[in-house]
């Protein structure tokens, strides 16, 4: 079994949503081998910097927090599509060819993922291929952006795929990836009250 890391290196210098400074996670020493015989160390992060999934909470009030989800849903058969066709917005026609199955967990690899530059135009899914892959009844989608839609009134996208259990994984790292099968998990931190965590994505593949 092979193991394919799809995550984002945590870093003071990483990309972080719409570079905003506040986004940034810090580390802070708090014990170091000038003043202590052992190391120790803080971090302040942002739950949607990197990559993480949300949940309910994140978009719809008295939504679903972490604790509130079962671990299962966040592991599952995934499929990965290539998307680095597209230029702007990810539509249901770019989906249908791609012989996508209800309980899927879909993951769009689009141009995103051949920068480590945070693009303000970058690639995301609109609310008719949310509906989309809502209706057909798949368990995740994931993108190689920290936002799954951007520039859309009222939060479309992320309140169609709340709406029908569909799981939110953001800020994927694809570039490396062949589309097709894989298993993928995706286990977040066991937060209580949170609308997000981060989470260490793997994909799965048979040697």
């Amino acid at each position: 079994m092979k193991l394919i890391d799809i995550s984002m290196p945590v870093s003071p210098e990483m990309m972080v949503y719409k570079n905003r400074e506040e986004k940034k996670p810090i580390f802070k020493p708090m014990k170091t081998y000038d003043n202590s015989d052992f190391y120790e160390s803080r971090l302040d992060l942002d739950l949607h910097t990197g990559t993480h999934v949300d949940t309910p909470l994140h978009m719809l009030e008295n939504g679903a927090t972490m604790e509130q989800i079962e671990l299962d849903h966040w592991h599952g058969k995934a499929k990965v599509i290539d998307l680095t066709s597209v230029s702007e917005a990810i539509h249901v026609e770019d989906l249908r060819e791609h012989a996508l199955l209800a309980g899927d967990i879909v993951l769009l690899k689009t141009k995103n993922s051949l920068t480590e530059n945070f693009d303000p135009d970058f690639v995301y899914l609109a609310e008719d291929a949310a509906e989309f892959l809502s209706q057909l009844g798949v368990k995740g989608v994931g993108i190689d952006a920290l936002g799954i839609e951007r520039a859309q009134a009222n939060h479309a996208t992320h309140k169609r795929l709340f709406e029908s259990q569909c799981f939110i994984l953001e800020g994927l790292r694809l570039a490396h990836v062949d589309a097709g099968r894989y298993y993928l998990m995706a286990l977040p931190i066991n937060l209580v009250g949170t609308e997000a965590s981060p989470v260490r994505a793997v994909l799965l593949q048979e040697d």
